[in-house]
């Protein structure tokens, strides 16, 4: 049988999982009856929220008595550490490339890792049916980019497909009708090699990714390398540790990937793709061996993380309410786990017993750690993101720059231009590909992001489109100006009276609304001024002979901002926390009591004219 293994990589929302069920269905993976939901690859609930792919999964499908195993990998880049461990499994890419938004950030960060690996390309032009399409000015883009990035000659012949995944039509000339994926089809077993097939020397498999089982525990995933592998082979587990003594264990399941199901098997030889279960303590870039030999394969290089935040158990006034897990033992219990499969994610514990330093690849990279948290019924507080800074050869400070890329109508550019001055942003490059909005290229501090998404989005009026990627370590860029506004403040707990936020609300955007909960030191609104302000949410209208309750109905009030985890990851201050539960999201400042923000005011105060 034919084997081909091929890693679907591309920008966040340039149509991979799209397209990838457009080839399960063209391939006959499911039943003529079968009702099948959009975006079957994205089975996370998160992933269909969002509408991206943030773990990266196994699929097979057969095509003409081949065996096409593929893996369909995030777009973000926050999640390439899923994509750096993805590509060490194939022997063939398929970059997608959105045929009107041209190469983007993402598009550049992971076609430089399959390069790198030296592994075969195959240009898929995607959306060819949507309006303002321009495959042939996207196909120069490409071949470009494979010229900045230095491919070899092999690399640079690559074939292009154009294709439409919404659809399910491909062609190797635009000249030609686009029928079916028939052409796409062809040209991966033209151009994609076949895996290494030696299935007569000793089994060796490095361990690329690892599932879970309620059932059997760990699975782990990866390309047989060399050899055969047979359920009830004992087999050694060499360490990421040179030193380290290498363990044995015996598989007990062994699963290969049909269509979206695991298939159970009694053997697997080189070059397939294939799941081991009852390896005890197996981890991601060990290599699995024959005990006879126990040869180990090059491990799995992740880029290291740029950003962290501090993990607290929650300590507010509401502690224990809302959330099943709330103690440190089951928060830093779930943080170890999650390190077991997330390879990018780095745990540190602190000089405090209630507080961890969890770092990772971005704000959304670990936005997305902090939802499925709450969602499973955790209970905790974080606080505001900041870089990780690095030493120079020299001893001097370096911080991690991102490349930022904008699309925004003409209209609004002076105002993009005149918000990323202040952050220290220096421009790459501005170029009109004509499509009625202006590209801007810029490298920005990481920290000068913090908080510029939602202020970006309201300066375009939701019309503008923002990517970044990590960059490059760069020379610290200095103090860069924090949150322009203050925040109100509760001095009182209670229950919020509609009739205080109305009078608040002229001065202030809120964030909640009547008959919320509230505590001493929780955020309620935003100033409209610099400097924060201590309120009072509970306060009741003083009733008299001629007043009543009733009145209060005639109170009418805007709807409060509604905080998301990005946003208000964004928006806190160093002094501030976020109060994560299963049901709410929190802003709430360190110290909640008045005093102790007071006597804190005044000693900074007295510091800095000491100074």
């Amino acid at each position: 049988m034919e084997l081909r293994n091929i890693a679907i990589i591309a920008h966040v929302d340039h149509g991979k999982t799209t397209l990838v069920d457009q080839m399960l269905r063209q391939a006959g993976a499911f039943r003529e009856n079968q009702v099948v939901a959009e975006r079957v690859m994205d089975s996370n609930p998160l992933e269909r929220e969002r509408g991206i792919t943030i773990l990266a999964k196994n699929t097979s499908v057969r095509w003409h008595g081949a065996k096409l195993n593929i893996v369909d990998t995030p777009g973000h880049s926050d999640f390439g550490g899923e994509v750096e461990r993805i590509l060490r499994m194939v022997d063939g890419v398929l970059l997608v490339v959105d045929a009107f938004d041209g190469p983007m950030p993402q598009t550049r960060f992971v076609l430089r890792k399959a390069l790198a690996l030296g592994r075969t390309p195959i240009i898929v032009i995607n959306k060819i049916d949507r309006p303002g399409a321009d495959p042939m000015r996207v196909h120069e883009e490409v071949l470009d980019l494979f010229i900045e990035l230095e491919a070899n000659e092999a690399q640079l012949n690559a074939p292009y497909v154009y294709a439409s995944g919404r659809l399910g039509t491909s062609t190797l000339d635009m000249e030609d009708e686009a029928k079916d994926l028939t052409p796409l089809f062809q040209t991966i077993m033209d151009h994609v090699p076949a895996p290494p097939h030696d299935a007569v020397g000793p089994f060796q498999m490095l361990v690329s990714t690892i599932d879970y089982s309620p059932y059997l525990g760990r699975l782990a995933i990866g390309r047989i390398e060399r050899g055969t592998v047979h359920v009830g082979d004992t087999v050694s587990l060499l360490p990421l540790d040179h030193s380290a003594k290498a363990a044995t264990s015996k598989v007990t399941k062994l699963y290969a990937f049909e269509g979206l199901e695991r298939t159970e098997i009694a053997s697997a030889s080189a070059g397939e793709i294939v799941a081991l279960a009852g390896l005890e303590g197996v981890e991601i870039g060990l290599t699995l061996t024959d005990p006879a030999t126990p040869e180990r394969l090059e491990g799995i290089a992740v880029e290291e993380p740029t950003i962290s935040v501090d993990f607290l158990v929650n300590n507010s006034p509401f502690a224990g309410k809302e959330g099943k897990f709330v103690t440190s033992r089951q928060i830093l219990e779930r943080l170890h786990k999650e390190l077991e499969k997330n390879v990018a994610l780095r745990v540190e514990e602190t000089e405090s017993t209630d507080t961890w330093t969890v770092s990772g690849r971005g704000e959304l990279h670990l936005s997305i750690l902090m939802e499925t948290m709450r969602r499973e019924g955790y209970e905790f507080q974080v606080s505001r993101p900041r870089v990780i800074t690095h030493r120079g050869p020299n001893g001097e400070k370096l911080e991690p720059y991102e490349e930022l890329a904008i699309d925004v109508p003409e209209e609004f550019m002076g105002v993009v231009m005149e918000e990323l001055g202040p952050r220290k942003a220096q421009m790459i490059e501005m170029k009109n590909p004509g499509q009625g909005l202006i590209r801007l290229l810029y490298k920005i501090p990481a920290r000068g992001l913090f908080g510029y998404r939602s202020e970006f989005m309201t300066d375009t009026r939701g019309t503008g489109i923002i990517h970044h990627r990590f960059l490059e370590y760069g020379p610290w860029a200095g103090n860069l100006e924090g949150r322009g506004r203050g925040v109100l403040v509760s001095m009182e707990a209670g229950t919020i009276i509609a009739f205080a936020l109305g009078n608040l609300q002229e001065r202030s955007t809120l964030f909640v609304s009547p008959g919320e909960v509230v505590y001493e030191g929780m955020i309620v609104g935003e100033n409209s001024r610099p400097g924060d302000m201590d309120v009072n949410p509970t306060k009741e209208k003083k009733l008299s002979n001629m007043r009543s309750k009733a009145t209060d109905d005639n109170v009418s009030l805007e709807p409060p901002r509604v905080l998301t985890l990005e946003v208000a990851l964004e928006y806190i201050e160093d002094d501030e926390l976020i109060e994560i539960t299963p049901q709410s999201i929190r802003l709430r400042k360190r110290k909640l009591a008045v005093s102790d923000r007071k006597k804190i005011s005044r000693e900074a105060k007295k510091e800095r004219l000491e100074v």
